[in-house]
């Protein structure tokens, strides 16, 4: 194979450039998370990270204080206090916080959290900010108050015990849409460095790996050199690249996003182990059972037992 259009940009070149290193731990989120989730930044501190898709959230954060560098798709975006960002659930995104400390909310919706409520999800469907290239919305003084307010109170009603409450979850949710659709105001985006497309570009396949619905859809997993030839770059360089900005190798990923993969169809599936294997491409459930436990330290079947009691 031909791999002479290795990239001239050179490692110290991307680093310099908006990024720490490593900056970016890789995130999925936890298997048995909730439909629905808000929470805000002094309780929950946000750190550097890249989550790729997956679980089909879609995420609002809205930032009262700090700054940081928001990458939606290929997209990114210096933020500061006062903007709003909504993040589509196929899009892989990153974060790094570039401020001492950084203030606000954000909510992760579930596609079937408003299983009942078909108008709201057409709404989330249709919102023209869930797109990478208009992701974050500068605020008005007045609007980021009201949004940051309206936060406030989902937050309340969702610790609390009232029996109408995602009713008002939902009423609130739909005022911080609207808020931010009457502002109106897109923040520029500028291109990612050119690094930083082959980290997603590896990510973006390695998920697309990944695309179990049924126990017929079985994984086929590509080792480093495979996914190196579909970004046309030799597996040393995107090894490197990517070990550098995330700290961990082509293989570590591989195997963690497996791992993941595991945990998914362990806990929000009746299969049984062995179905579970042969779907993750195990040529036996012992091969599938070593690797498990040699990575959790405890078998499936119990690991399963454990996390649904």
């Amino acid at each position: 194979m031909e791999r002479s259009d290795i990239p001239r940009l050179g490692l110290e070149t991307f680093t310099e450039v908006n990024f720490k290193v490593p900056f970016l731990t890789v995130e999925q989120y936890p298997p048995d998370a909730n439909l629905f989730v808000v929470e805000n930044r002094e309780r929950y501190p946000v750190k550097d990270y890249i989550s790729p898709n997956r679980r089909q959230f879609y995420k609002i954060f809205h930032m009262v204080s700090g700054t940081g560098v928001l990458t939606v798709g290929l997209h990114q975006y210096t933020m500061n206090a006062g903007e709003i960002a909504f993040l589509h659930p196929d899009e892989i995104m990153s974060w790094q916080t570039t401020s001492a400390e950084t203030r606000g909310h954000f909510c992760l919706i579930h596609p079937d959290y408003l299983e009942q409520e078909p108008h709201l999800l057409q709404l989330l469907r249709n919102y023209p900010y869930f797109q990478p290239a208009k992701a974050v919305i500068q605020l008005t003084d007045v609007q980021s108050s009201n949004i940051n307010g309206y936060f406030e109170l989902i937050w309340t009603e969702d610790r609390g015990h009232n029996e109408d409450k995602k009713q008002a979850i939902l009423l609130h949710l739909q005022m911080i849409l609207l808020e931010a659709q009457r502002a109106g105001r897109n923040l520029a985006d500028v291109a990612v460095p050119e690094s930083y497309r082959y980290i997603h570009g590896f990510l973006s396949l390695l998920e697309s790996t990944f695309q179990v619905k049924t126990a017929d859809d079985i994984v086929k997993i590509k080792t480093a050199g495979e996914f190196a030839d579909q970004l046309h770059v030799h597996p040393n360089y995107l090894n490197s690249l990517v070990k550098n900005q995330t700290g961990k190798t082509l293989r570590e990923h591989i195997q963690d996003r497996l791992l993941y993969e595991a945990k998914v169809l362990l806990l929000q599936t009746d299969w049984d182990i062995n179905t579970i294997s042969y779907t993750l491409g195990f040529s036996e459930q012992a091969a599938f059972t070593s690797f498990f436990n040699r990575k959790e330290r405890i078998s499936p079947s119990k690991y399963r037992k454990k996390e649904v009691a």
